[in-house]
């Protein structure tokens, strides 16, 4: 009981999709030779999801 149920609709899931689908693409051609390049790709990803209001 208590649980909450999101509904994400399917255009959403498809641009996630599409998102995660061109980082996987970007991360195969430039990948990352340094630990530097790691922390700098999570400060993008925290940048990133923080647009999301759902």
């Amino acid at each position: 009981m208590g649980q909450v149920i999101q509904f994400v609709s399917k255009s959403e899931r498809e641009r996630i999709r599409l998102i995660q689908e061109a980082r996987a693409i970007y991360d195969s051609i430039f990948p990352s030779a340094d630990p530097a390049g790691e922390r700098h790709d999570k400060a993008a990803t925290a940048r990133s999801d923080a647009g999301n209001l759902a």
